[in-house]
C-alpha cells in the first residue's frame, strides 16, 4: 500500500487540511461542549473530584491560550506547543496540580513558569490572587495580554527569573 503524495491517504489528508483552513472553520467547533467532555472523560474519570477545580476547568477557555492553528486541539488531553519551544500543559496535569493545592478560596498563589497563562487562569478561578513569573519575555507579554483580554483581573504576570519568586508579594499561602 502506498502512502506517498499520490496515495489516497495523501489526497484525503489534503482534503482534511483544506477543510481545516477554510474561513469560518473554527466557528464550527463547539469548544464549550468539548471542554465539558474533556473535564468528564480526562479529569473526573482520573480521580479529580474537587468541585471548585472542576468548575474552574469547565470555565477557562483553553483554546484562547493557544495559537490559532492549534485551537481545534484545545481539549485533547495533551500538551501543545505555544512559542519559544514551550508548551501549554496537559489539562489533566493542570487539574491535578490545582487539586493538590487544596485551595479554599481567598489564597494568594505564586506560579513559576507562566507559559500561555492557562494554568494561572484556572488557579484564578479559585484563589484570590495569582502571581505568575515567566522568564521568557514573549510568553509573559502574550500571557498578560490574553489574561487581560479575557478579564482575569486577579492574575498578575511578571517577566523575571522565577527562581527569585516575587518578593514584593511574599509570603504566598501556596506555591
Amino acid at each position: 500500500m502506498r502512502y506517498g503524495r499520490n496515495s489516497r491517504y495523501f489526497e484525503l489528508g489534503m482534503l482534511r487540511y483544506a477543510d481545516l483552513m477554510r474561513p469560518g472553520h473554527m466557528n464550527d467547533i463547539n469548544f464549550g461542549n468539548q471542554r465539558d467532555q474533556m473535564v468528564e472523560h480526562h479529569i473526573v474519570h482520573r480521580g479529580v473530584r474537587s468541585e471548585p477545580v472542576l468548575a474552574a476547568m469547565r470555565g477557562v477557555p483553553r483554546e484562547a491560550f493557544l495559537p490559532q492553528e492549534l485551537r481545534e486541539f484545545a481539549y485533547e488531553d495533551a500538551p501543545l506547543p505555544i512559542a519559544e519551544g514551550q508548551t501549554i500543559s496537559q489539562p489533566y496535569i493542570v487539574a491535578m496540580m490545582t487539586d493538590a493545592l487544596e485551595l479554599k478560596g481567598g489564597e494568594k498563589v505564586l506560579e513559576i513558569g507562566t507559559g500561555s497563562g492557562y494554568a494561572a487562569a484556572v488557579l484564578s478561578r479559585i484563589a484570590k490572587d495569582v502571581y505568575t513569573v515567566e522568564r521568557i519575555g514573549q510568553l509573559a507579554e502574550k500571557a498578560a495580554d490574553t489574561l487581560s483580554a479575557l478579564g482575569y483581573r486577579n492574575v498578575h504576570v511578571l517577566h523575571a527569573d522565577g527562581t527569585l519568586g516575587w518578593p514584593d508579594h511574599a509570603p504566598m499561602m501556596r506555591s
